[in-house]
């Protein structure tokens, strides 16, 4: 070989060796979803059964569409609870919660769940009329099982089925051009809140998720169009799921998939969304969508599924209005994570972890260019304080308090998603700092992860006293499956192989820089 040849040839391999290729939205959504699964598993294990809000209303219900009950017998009271039929340990479920508002109060306090008492027994839901197919799925677990087996198979099947649609927002999100701020985003938009929802049988977690994939989903499509790239068939398909499904999680879930699909239009423009439009497999995939939200709108309305809301004592109106603008900013606290019945707060330091991350990312995205990006984040901005807001004064003088900041999650973590892909223009270089700081960003973000885990943990085998307790867990009054320490150490296991993969994504040089970097090996070797 020709001594000139060899400089050439060196630098070709030093880029191979320190340049990574595009990630690939494939395997991002495997490692992704294997990694949100077993997180969701490992909390679905340390949450005591029936220790999230309305689980037992959500598991009765469940276990009656899996055994063909689409909706259950009303007594024609506003906010009174559904009877159906189910199985007597399913039925007792309501007597489980006695731990429910009392954080000084351990999980040990709950009976055990007779697995044989298997003989059918009314059952009473507040869930009872809402849409049938996410209980439909979550069901299945207690059919052929019994007892706290067959409960913990739902919660499963519940946790993998939203750990896709989580994986998905990455998926997507890693498949822009520009990828490294919107990914930053969606780790940030993920906070304590959503796994613990994850881990729990209940469809508010796969609202959340299904929102921020319909979103993502639709933002990498129209890039693709406007690129004049073939549009990826494994976008289309989470696009065409996640619609679907989240048109049938809650009754509030059309609107969020109105809100999430106007806000992916002006991200990129109308003309973009046109051209999309005009690809026939995206006409296919919409009709799709289109069947199985007029299905979902269908059920609302002739089953009636708001008329499942708890009535509390009545409120004006007005002072409704007033409290909700007044806790809009405390509502953060539950984005962050308030676990069990809405007792047990944040640590203050995983509280303050995150409101960093989000105003940063807000920060940046309202002084983003071009200006248009500044639109779909008030459009968001306005969705997260005026519609909880107009839908709780609405109804405050019939129901009283209703709203809880879980409900608001969706829109949340759409707003935080929309300000990566706001923010993606600017410059991301890969350089020492750069690297630096995804390190300690990382870290933080996984401390804080823990931190909040560790208070679920403490919250239910210890309680939270008034003094400070921390190694009284040693001697804890509850020990959820396998050992809370055997939970903790596979969690920050986990945490730690998360933070591990998106070091690697974050620190792949965008694809401009991987073009500019190979463009001279370009031309013909010379001699």
């Amino acid at each position: 070989m020709p001594h000139s040849t060899l400089p050439p040839l060196l630098a070709k391999f030093n880029h191979l060796k320190t340049h990574r290729p595009a990630p690939s939205s494939f395997r991002v959504l495997i490692v992704a979803w294997l990694l949100f699964g077993c997180i969701g598993s490992v909390w679905s294990f340390a949450s005591p059964l029936m220790s999230i809000p309305d689980e037992p209303a959500h598991t009765i219900k469940a276990a009656a569409v899996a055994r063909g009950q689409l909706s259950g017998t009303s007594s024609g009271v506003q906010g009174a609870p559904l009877m159906v039929q189910v199985p007597g340990y399913i039925a007792d479920l309501n007597q489980h919660v006695c731990f429910a508002q009392k954080s000084n109060v351990t999980a040990d306090c709950a009976t055990p769940i007779d697995s044989s008492d298997r003989g059918w027994r009314t059952g009473k839901t507040s869930a009872g009329n809402y849409n049938p197919v996410y209980y439909g799925i979550v069901g299945l677990g207690s059919r052929g099982l019994s007892g706290e087996t067959a409960i913990y198979a739902m919660r499963l099947i519940s946790t993998w089925m939203v750990a896709f649609f989580l994986a998905a927002i990455f998926a997507a999100t890693a498949s822009l051009r520009r990828f490294h701020r919107p990914v930053i985003a969606a780790s940030i938009a993920l906070t304590p809140a959503v796994f613990f929802l994850t881990g729990s049988i209940n469809p508010n977690a796969l609202e959340i998720a299904s929102t921020g994939a319909v979103f993502a989903s639709l933002c990498a499509i129209a890039e693709q169009t406007a690129s004049k790239v073939r549009l990826s068939t494994l976008l289309l398909v989470v696009f065409t799921l996640s619609a679907s499904v989240l048109a049938h999680t809650r009754p509030l879930s059309l609107l969020w998939l109105a809100i999430a699909a106007t806000a992916a239009v002006l991200c990129f423009g109308i003309n973009a969304s046109l051209r999309t439009l005009a690809q026939r497999r995206f006409q296919l995939a919409l009709l799709i969508v289109g069947v199985s939200c007029a299905f979902a709108l269908w059920w609302v309305v002739s089953a009636k599924s708001f008329e499942s809301l708890l009535a509390g004592a009545p409120i004006p109106a007005e002072s409704a209005a007033v409290a909700m603008l007044d806790k809009t900013v405390f509502f953060m606290v539950e984005y962050v994570g308030v676990l069990g019945w809405i007792d047990t707060l944040p640590p203050p330091a995983a509280l303050y972890a995150w409101v960093l991350g989000f105003g940063a990312m807000l920060f940046l995205a309202y002084t983003a260019r071009p200006l248009r990006a500044r639109w779909v984040m008030v459009l968001l901005t306005v969705t997260v304080i005026a519609v909880p807001t107009a839908l709780q004064a609405s109804s405050s003088e019939q129901l009283g308090w209703i709203w809880q900041g879980r409900y608001t999650l969706a829109m949340v973590v759409t707003l935080i998603l929309a300000a990566g892909i706001a923010t993606r223009f600017r410059p991301f270089r890969i350089t020492p700092w750069t690297k630096s700081m995804v390190r300690w960003g990382l870290v933080l973000g996984g401390l804080a992860h823990a931190y909040v885990f560790l208070e679920g943990l403490r919250r239910y085998t210890i309680g939270i006293q008034d003094h400070v307790n921390w190694t009284e867990m040693f001697e804890p009054l509850w020990q959820p499956p396998g050992t809370w320490q055997v939970l903790a150490v596979i969690y920050i296991l986990l945490l730690a192989t998360c933070g591990s993969f998106l070091y690697r994504l974050l620190t792949t040089p965008p694809a401009q820089a991987r073009q500019k970097h190979i463009a001279p090996l370009q031309p013909p070797l010379s001699r």
